[in-house]
């Protein structure tokens, strides 16, 4: 499943195909922050997550979506 497909299922209520989710420490990487950092944001529910059995997942485009919604643009 391509990014484009991950990201249109997953913003029509549909859950993405677990081989495309990654783990607390690989969304750390993404984002270039340490693990209890987007602990925090799974524990405040301020970023998308999905549990499979006791296992934290988070999707890809969920972490684009939260890098962009941080975006501040630049002022004149």
């Amino acid at each position: 499943m391509t990014d484009r497909h991950t990201f249109a299922a997953t913003h029509r209520g549909m859950t993405p195909n677990t081989t495309d989710l990654v783990d607390v420490v690989d969304a750390a990487q993404r984002l270039g922050t340490p693990v209890r950092f987007v602990r925090r944001l799974i524990a405040e529910r301020r970023i998308r997550f999905y549990k499979v059995g006791r296992y934290v997942r988070l999707d890809p485009a969920d972490l684009d979506a939260f890098i962009a919604a941080g975006q501040v643009d630049p002022s004149r």
